[in-house]
């Protein structure tokens, strides 16, 4: 085990005691007890990650320590559940799922949809009465294998979220997720949603801390499983407590003239490292993917991304654009991997990026790795400070240096805001980037 100054260090609050201890308060069927205990065996002969791995060179994790946290074991979930709810405003949700420290407490669907074989509910319940489907795509996308967080998450992951759409059935209101982790908690809960051929579903999912400074460890695991000609927005606010270190592996695998539009926000966290790709894997498959990214003081964010196009004639777009406040810092890794024979290629990345502060700095790495020659492959990044000019512009209408900022802030989100076609999404993202602006008077 690597335990130079550059990684966590080695925790007892984790180790094989705690593990066999999770493993007794499970109620799980063999095959999941199986693939937990080979996950464990991973994450025991993993070295953490280190500055020599490429998407980990440019994130600072020297702080963080695992034996601060403590696994759920006995599925404590006693603390308040205070987190605001953004994304529902004005929407007639279809089904709900509620968390706290990555146990599901909360799980509703409306029986119009039941009773078309649509399934919302607790992951681990699920693992038990829907074996056949869980047991098929669990992990299906994310490795254990890939380091020693998505192990360690394979291992113990204590609930999620598990949303199915039969074929042809189409969930015409949002089916939305709110995740809560107390102060000091750990949630290491895992996303599985399954859209069947001409499926189609919208989910809101959003993550937050009790308060603004809250701590916490999440350790999670999203895979989005489309077949063909299933149409699915997925939307992702992200919101926990300064304090919280966040390890997300987030996969998306998009079949033959299927199409995922996912929207991706994230403010909160003191460090967050996520590894999000899409894989079109039959021809005719299209993704639209939306970043926003709005940090201050000393956050710290990376977004490592994949267009993975292994098969002829699919389209993907990736938008990330990033504002910056104090000395915080972003990541961004974006790549885009054409295989040999997907021949017909539109790929497009883009990430750009505002700084509201000389001490900000923002990491931008867009790449191109293509293997066909039939391909339309384009990338760009732009990084930048406010015009002093836009501003003496709007204080010299009467506005204040604050709102002169804010309102630029607001200008330079907007292509993103564009895209989205969800009005409720849109304003929460609005409101939440409004808040997140300095007082600049």
């Amino acid at each position: 085990m690597n335990t130079t100054a550059t990684t966590p260090q080695s925790a007892s609050s984790f180790d094989d005691a705690s593990f066999a201890r999770f493993l007794e308060h499970r109620i799980d069927p063999t095959w999941l007890t199986t693939i937990r205990r080979n996950a464990w065996a991973d994450f025991q002969s993993m070295e953490w990650p280190s500055p020599r791995d490429e998407n980990w060179m440019r994130s600072e994790i020297r702080g963080f320590r695992i034996n601060k946290f403590s696994p759920n074991i006995e599925e404590n979930v006693s603390i308040p559940e205070t987190t605001a709810v953004r994304l529902l405003k004005g929407v007639n949700a279809a089904g709900s799922l509620r968390s706290i420290n990555g146990i599901v407490t909360h799980e509703e669907l409306d029986p119009t949809f039941s009773e078309k074989g649509v399934i919302v509910g607790s992951l681990s319940r699920c693992a038990r009465e829907h074996t056949q489907l869980v047991q098929t795509h669990l992990n299906s996308l994310v490795s254990p294998k890939t380091d020693r967080f998505s192990a360690l998450q394979s291992a113990m992951w204590t609930d999620g979220y598990f949303i199915y759409v039969p074929r042809n059935v189409v969930v015409d209101r949002p089916i939305h997720i709110h995740a809560a982790m107390g102060d000091g908690s750990v949630d290491m809960s895992h996303t599985l949603i399954i859209l069947e051929e001409g499926a189609e579903a919208t989910v809101l999912f959003e993550c937050a801390s009790p308060s603004e400074s809250a701590s916490g460890f999440h350790c999670g695991a999203v895979e989005l499983v489309q077949k063909g000609n299933s149409h699915l927005r997925f939307v992702s606010l992200q919101d926990w407590g300064q304090n919280v270190w966040q390890f997300a592996h987030q996969r998306a695998s998009v079949g033959r003239d299927a199409t995922i539009q996912w929207t991706v926000a994230a403010m909160g966290a003191r460090f967050a490292q996520v590894d999000q790709r899409v894989a079109l894997v039959e021809p005719g498959a299209r993704s639209q993917v939306n970043g926003v990214m709005f940090t201050r003081d000393r956050q710290h964010l990376v977004f490592n991304t994949l267009q993975h196009h292994i098969a002829p004639h699919c389209t993907s777009d990736f938008l990330y654009k990033t504002v910056l406040q104090d000395r915080s810092r972003t990541v961004w890794r974006g790549m885009i991997k054409v295989n040999e024979g997907a021949q017909k290629t539109d790929g497009y990345q883009r990430n750009d990026n505002l700084m509201l502060s000389d001490s900000a700095r923002s990491d931008s790495i867009p790449g191109l790795e293509i293997n066909a020659d039939d391909v339309r492959c384009t990338h760009g990044s732009t990084s930048g400070r406010v015009d002093e000019e836009l501003i003496f512009y709007a204080q010299s209408r009467g506005f204040t240096r604050a709102e002169a900022v804010r309102m630029i802030v607001t200008g330079f989100f907007q292509q993103i805001f564009d895209r989205i076609t969800i009005e409720s999404v849109r304003e929460a993202l609005s409101d939440a980037i409004a808040r997140q602006v300095r007082q600049y008077d």
